[in-house]
């Protein structure tokens, strides 16, 4: 039986890699800062600790040591820093959930090699005001360079699922509906989507495997944002209004400027078999447009 951390896991891919942890028959603590629900009951040891209070969370974790630690709430390079510093030789291994986003907008599918979080020049001091992409970037070198423990990064692009509580698929399903505008400067550019099952899957496989770095993870084949509007009025039986840019609040999730999109060749080779977009985002559609249309 393994013992394993999950900073964050009480939503959506979180949720679900908690959930297969268990099912595996593993020993599970989740940390979270307690402004949800603790959906697993006494299925886990519930840690509360705001993992931005670096003395506060080695006061919550005590002595406990790890077999893996999965971090899903890592955005700034500090908290980086204070994580390989928390867990030098209680953590067996660390996975660390980055993004998409480290890499530039435009250009072939991005391999790992297009940015070198080992080779990543760290500022001195840390700058106070950053961005997602960036705060990701700083992450993934931090603990590459810096924690004295094996580490493994998970390139995600944006993740789909029912439970997606940023809805950024559902807004566009709703949009579709009511006949409200979409802004998309680019809407044939092919962007890279993930199912959050996908994501916990993966999660749980650079957990139990020797996978070290960073890795792209995304399902198999891209898609345009308005490929995904003519899936939506295909499921619909409604014509969406696409333009190219519309106020803030109809401006498209998915409104990319340029081709986004990741090459997964280095897991695929080391033995994970990623699902096939088409196979799952169309039914995802189907059912978010049934649910909408139900909805009081």
């Amino acid at each position: 039986m393994r013992k394993i951390i999950v900073l964050g896991g009480t939503r959506f891919f979180g949720r679900k890699l908690v959930e297969r942890l268990l099912a595996a028959g593993d020993e599970v603590a989740i940390l979270t800062r307690g402004g949800l629900p603790n959906p697993f009951g006494d299925r886990v040891k519930h840690i509360q600790a705001d993992r931005k209070d670096a003395a506060a969370l080695r006061e919550a974790l005590g002595d406990e040591k790890y077999d893996v630690v999965y971090d899903n709430i890592c955005y700034l390079p500090q908290e980086a820093e204070e994580a390989a510093e928390l867990f030098a030789g209680r953590a067996g291994k660390y996975v660390v959930t980055s993004s998409l986003s480290v890499y530039p907008y435009g250009g072939a599918g991005k391999t790992e090699a297009m940015f070198d979080a080992r080779g990543y020049k760290l500022p001195s001091p840390y700058p106070a005001d950053i961005d997602y992409s960036e705060g990701k970037r700083l992450v993934e070198a931090v603990l590459l360079q810096k924690a004295p423990f094996p580490v493994a990064a998970a390139r995600f692009p944006i993740v789909l699922g029912t439970e997606d509580y940023t809805r950024r698929l559902h807004f566009h399903v709703e949009h579709v509906l009511q006949g409200r505008p979409i802004g998309m400067p680019a809407p044939d550019a092919p962007m890279s989507f993930i199912l959050a099952d996908e994501a916990a899957e993966f999660l749980d496989w650079l957990g139990r495997s020797a996978a070290e770095g960073p890795y792209n993870a995304c399902s198999r084949g891209e898609i345009s944002p308005g490929g995904v509007v003519r899936l939506i009025e295909e499921a619909t039986g409604k014509s969406a209004n696409v333009v190219p840019e519309a106020d803030g609040e109809d401006q498209s999730p998915f409104g990319i400027p340029a081709p986004w999109y990741m090459d997964t060749a280095k897991a695929q080779a080391e033995g994970f078999a990623f699902r096939e977009l088409s196979d799952w985002l169309p039914r995802l559609i189907d059912r978010l447009a049934q649910e909408e249309r139900t909805s009081p």
